[in-house]
């Protein structure tokens, strides 16, 4: 079944629409929370919740991607359930990808960008790069991927993962300053 149809289900409350969201949409969601969750348990939770918010929000909101609405919801899902389970405690993995992100990104005080103009930014940037270095910072500060995964999926060694994404955190920064956002 297509996301058109599946969000027709959604419409019209059939809840047939959850069932072919799990069977379509699963096993990726479980994967997107399970990069940044430990247990599996916590996983569940998480896209179980996600699953339950599509049902709450649509409609009124028509997503243009399912795939990618339901991604971000599991996303920060777990991102916030991250954050309630170690507290003062954060996982290495996610952090160190996050605080290579944050050097680019402009932070919070004065007229700086909303998230969604920031995302917006970021999506307009990532769109003028090559496929396999979109792919690749994807995977790293979406997906959480270590440089070690990367490598492997895409054929290179660490270090030139690393190096591919220093560059392209170096483009990012950048293109954002030229749009005007400055992280001092």
């Amino acid at each position: 079944m297509n996301d058109a149809s599946i969000i027709e289900l959604l419409r019209k409350r059939d809840e047939r629409a959850i069932a072919v969201l799990r069977e379509k949409y699963g096993r990726l969601c479980m994967y997107t929370a399970g990069k940044i969750l430990a247990q599996r348990e916590d996983a569940e939770e998480c896209v179980n919740s996600a699953f339950y918010d599509i049902w709450a929000k649509i409609p009124p909101e028509d997503p243009g991607d399912l795939k990618t609405y339901l991604c971000r919801i599991v996303r920060n899902k777990a991102i916030d359930k991250l954050k309630y389970n170690s507290a003062a405690k954060r996982d290495p993995q996610l952090c160190v990808s996050l605080d290579e992100l944050a050097e680019c990104i402009p932070d919070s005080r004065g007229a700086e960008p909303t998230v969604s103009e920031l995302a917006g930014l970021i999506s307009d940037f990532l769109r003028m790069q090559d496929e396999n270095q979109r792919r690749i910072f994807i995977r790293r500060y979406w997906y959480g991927d270590s440089l070690g995964e990367i490598a492997g999926k895409f054929g290179i060694n660490e270090r030139t993962a690393a190096t591919n994404l220093f560059r392209m955190r170096k483009k990012l920064k950048e293109y954002l300053k030229k749009e005007g956002y400055d992280n001092g």
